[in-house]
């Protein structure tokens, strides 16, 4: 789910709710109740779980191929092949 940001006109707070694309936008401060505004910021995101971030870019990458990269070296654009 994306990631947006807001700001309250009457606190000044700024905050980001993660909400669906189908969810209406916020309106009302959680924190004095004032109006918020939706900003325009740059993209955000966040991964979960243990996906492809945490299985396949580790920081140990370029050290030592992955047991489960092909012999034959098929996988020529894979970071993995690099090293």
């Amino acid at each position: 789910m994306p990631m947006y940001e807001y700001r309250c006109s009457d606190c000044g707070k700024q905050f980001e709710l993660r909400q669906k694309f189908s969810d209406e936008p916020v309106c009302e401060c959680p924190d004095c109740g004032g109006h918020v505004e939706k900003l325009i910021s740059l993209n955000s995101f966040s991964l979960k779980g243990s996906g492809w971030y945490a299985q396949g870019y580790s920081k140990d990458l370029g050290n030592s191929k992955s047991s489960s990269c092909p012999k034959d070296g098929s996988c020529a654009s894979c970071p993995a092949a690099a090293a």
